[in-house]
């Protein structure tokens, strides 16, 4: 009876997936007990892309996975996605962004420059999304950015538990910059020890200068948090400053692999033991020092509680 009183509740819930986050979506469908919806992306010979619902919405709670990552496309096809459903009338058009890419321009820091957090808020709620689901957001001040509900859920519910099974008699967390003191200490306050900072000079965006420790590490097992990774300089920097300091393993744990550039040299050069990641965006090279840890089932149990006007603070891990 219970089976089919959560099959009825569940039935009007409908997930699609963009093509940037296809596996992902796959796993966040089989997890949460439902086939992927169908659709079909088209592109004119111009490039210009258009997109259909191959099957009805009508009446439904739709779910749009879609990472905004790489190709201006994959945002695209995510407003083209919204908008036909919105037509297409579905109850709800739920927005699921695993990584929310143009967040790093959160501010107006500079003169005459644009603020791209913001402008992706105001065109995703503009093309009709109900609500937006997200994962380790660059910025927590993003939340603000939108005038209809966001869910923010954090990664540390996949890494904690790895962490925890890597049994490091001597742990300390570092921050790869005076940015990501918060996050850090959220991991050592839980794990109940200290934490660094990795104080970095850039010259210009992804190029590091220099990268100063303030606190010690010696003797330790430093595990490096982060939101994202992009051409892995300060990662890879961070780590050989670290070892000179006397660590005795260095680790990073990111959530968004971006690894554009030359992340892939970068991340052989380093000293690191091991990079561990979700897969919010799919690898662009695989190495032997990459373990990826999928988010697809918080993702699809913040999709259940969010259909049934759930709390989602159970998904989070408090010490």
């Amino acid at each position: 009876m219970s089976q089919q009183i959560f099959n009825m509740s569940t039935s009007t819930v409908k997930i699609f997936s963009g093509t940037g986050s296809y596996d992902l979506a796959k796993k966040i469908a089989s997890s949460f007990g439902k086939n992927l919806g169908q659709g079909k992306l088209g592109k004119f010979s111009d490039g210009e892309l258009s997109y259909r619902y191959t099957e009805t919405v009508r009446g439904s709670d739709v779910y749009i996975v879609q990472s905004t990552v790489d190709s201006s496309d994959n945002i695209m096809e995510l407003f083209l996605m919204i908008d036909a459903a919105k037509r297409a009338s579905a109850k709800y058009v739920n927005v699921v962004i695993p990584y929310y890419g143009y967040a790093r321009q959160d501010r107006k820091d500079k003169p005459r420059i644009a603020v791209s957090a913001k402008l992706m808020a105001n065109l995703l709620t503009a093309s009709g999304a109900s609500r937006i689901v997200s994962c380790d957001l660059h910025a927590g001040q993003i939340q603000g950015f939108f005038d209809i509900p966001l869910d923010h859920l954090n990664g540390s519910s996949v890494f904690v538990p790895y962490v925890k099974s890597l049994k490091l008699d001597n742990v300390i967390f570092a921050s790869p910059d005076a940015g990501g003191t918060e996050r850090v200490r959220d991991y050592a306050k839980y794990f109940d020890c200290d934490f660094v900072i990795c104080d970095k000079t850039r010259e210009k965006a992804n190029e590091v200068k220099s990268v100063q420790v303030i606190g010690e590490v010696k003797d330790r097992d430093v595990i490096i948090i982060d939101d994202l990774i992009d051409t892995g300089g300060t990662i890879a920097m961070s780590s050989k400053v670290l070892m000179e300091k006397g660590a005795k393993s260095v680790r990073a744990i990111i959530t968004h692999p971006v690894l554009s550039g030359n992340a892939e040299e970068n991340l052989n050069n380093s000293a690191l033991t091991e990079l561990v990641v979700t897969d919010s965006i799919p690898l662009k090279f695989r190495n032997k020092r990459i373990k990826v840890l999928s988010i697809a089932g918080l993702i699809a149990k913040a999709i259940r509680k969010i259909h049934d006007n759930e709390s989602t603070s159970s998904l989070f891990i408090n010490r």
